[in-house]
């Protein structure tokens, strides 16, 4: 069977890239990355999601970006409950870079030629790292720097939900038997990963669900 690793924040995003990976027939070695991030119930979401979706494996990795801060979501900084013009303080600086760098040592390991990542280019929130020519280079890089490649197994980076809106997230989750209800999305979710409501991550998810006609089975906070 041919191999992936799969990064899986415990989001809805990488929780139906996951499942896509999956129905291509793909053996799945899913990576979940602590790298200091506030909203850490996400990655106790990451290990449901892995055993609903039957990860082959699931590790997670820690690089402590909150050394350095400069974002809402690894320094003391208020999460934006509104929509901001720019770039938003919950940018991570480099964390794609570093993500994709971690499940690219361990696919040349594993002998797998693909790495999935969930990013999305259509309902996000500004993040640079997020767009299409950014994953091009990110592979063109991977295809220079490692021995697998100079051997002749070429690496792929694969994100099959790039250009969905979140709706189509959603309706492809819903065909592929994703639950979301053990999915956690929230920058400020609590320690049992209930949801906020208010910051971009939740607005952007109950948008999503409210388009696909689904019923959002997010668990949120009392309001």
């Amino acid at each position: 069977m041919k191999r992936a690793v799969v990064l899986v924040s415990g989001g809805m995003d990488s929780a139906v890239t996951l499942a896509i990976a999956r129905a291509e027939g793909y053996e799945c070695y899913a990576l979940s990355v602590n790298y200091g991030q506030r909203h850490e119930s996400e990655l106790r979401a990451a290990d449901a999601v892995c055993a609903m979706l039957g990860a082959a494996a699931h590790k997670e990795v820690r690089v402590d970006l909150r050394a350095f801060g400069g974002s809402a979501l690894t320094a003391d900084i208020d999460v934006p409950e509104s929509p901001s013009a720019g770039v938003p303080i919950t940018y991570v600086p480099a964390r794609n870079t570093i993500m994709l760098s971690v499940a690219l040592s361990w696919a040349e390991v594993l002998g797998a030629d693909a790495v999935f990542c969930g990013v999305n280019a259509v309902d996000y929130s500004g993040y640079p790292d997020c767009r299409p020519a950014y994953i091009q280079a990110f592979e063109a890089m991977a295809n220079l720097a490692t021995q697998a490649a100079i051997e002749g197994r070429r690496m792929h980076i694969r994100t099959p939900i790039i250009a969905m809106s979140k709706a189509d997230i959603v309706r492809e989750g819903v065909r592929l038997g994703v639950d979301f209800s053990r999915t956690v999305s929230c920058y400020q979710a609590d320690a049992e990963g209930r949801a906020c409501g208010r910051c971009d991550a939740c607005r952007l998810r109950a948008e999503g669900f409210r388009a696909a006609g689904v019923a959002d089975s997010t668990r949120y906070l009392a309001r």
